[in-house]
């Protein structure tokens, strides 16, 4: 015997599962911009401190940042979008002349940290609103934090072979 489904009972569980999963992706969205916050800020922490420091004045070539401006590039990127997503969370004072490995593993520390604290503020809802970013223009806030991240592996990258130039082996590539 063979049954029969009427279509009205197919569309109205469709409609239900679509706006469940609607409603469950605004809440997934923020977990997800957390999640990889915090793994941008691990990632970094690591390689900014894999190199010593008394090469973080290592330029590839003359023109080029040295390894210690390369970190304190990303704290500053970071704090000058980060201040335009809006919240109440007290931006870090970052020396963007900073030469102590330590002062420069703290600014960037630190401006990953404003980060999470302004991506704690947001409810999934307004992590989709539209704001006015720095270097953006009209922009959710989700997708500040994702120009973010962008901009961050691109500096990674050239950390890692400002690493391998000194003869280290970047923390991400060391096989246990």
């Amino acid at each position: 015997m063979r049954h029969v489904i009427p279509v009205s009972l197919v569309l109205v569980a469709t409609l239900g599962i679509a706006v469940r999963s609607a409603d469950a992706q605004p809440s997934a969205l923020r977990a997800e911009v957390q999640k990889d916050w915090a793994g941008m800020k691990d990632t970094m922490m690591k390689i900014a401190d894999a190199m010593p420091e008394d090469t973080y004045s290592f330029k590839s070539t003359p023109a080029q940042r040295s390894y210690g401006e390369q970190i304190l590039h990303v704290a500053n990127v970071n704090l000058a979008v980060l201040q335009t997503v809006g919240g109440n969370a007290a931006p870090p004072t970052i020396n963007a002349k900073a030469t102590a490995k330590a002062d420069i593993l703290k600014a960037m520390s630190d401006s990953f940290d404003y980060g999470s604290a302004l991506i704690n503020e947001h409810t999934p809802e307004t992590m989709l609103q539209v704001v006015k970013l720095r270097f953006l223009g009209e922009s959710t806030r989700a997708r500040g934090f994702y120009f973010l991240l962008g901009h961050t592996w691109d500096i990674y990258g050239q950390m890692a072979v400002y690493l391998r130039l000194n003869g280290v082996v970047p923390p991400a590539s060391v096989r246990p």
